[in-house]
């Protein structure tokens, strides 16, 4: 799971894709025991969203907002944009 797409969830919904995470994990340990399991790899990433959606609710409990990342090319184009009106700028104050 991504980030931004469990950003978009509410706290009643984290919760719940947070317990589902938590029955396939003790299922996997079961399988792991019993030497059943076929995808190990999916264990590293169970753990991984769980740890993602505890973080969250914890910003939801604590009341800090969600830090969105602005995409590469918005952030480039804003720079381009400075660059060409601090060049504006300086035509404009040595004339």
């Amino acid at each position: 799971m991504k980030t931004a797409d469990l950003r978009v969830k509410s706290a009643d919904e984290l919760k719940q894709s947070l317990l589902d995470l938590r029955k396939e994990q003790f299922n996997f340990r079961f399988q792991k025991s019993v030497g059943k399991i076929e995808d190990t790899s999916r264990i590293r990433v169970v753990r991984r969203d769980i740890a993602k959606i505890k973080t969250l609710l914890n910003e939801v409990k604590s009341g800090k907002k969600p830090v969105v990342k602005a995409a590469k090319s918005t952030v480039a184009k804003r720079t381009v944009d400075a660059a060409k009106a601090a060049s504006a700028a300086k035509k404009k104050a040595k004339e």
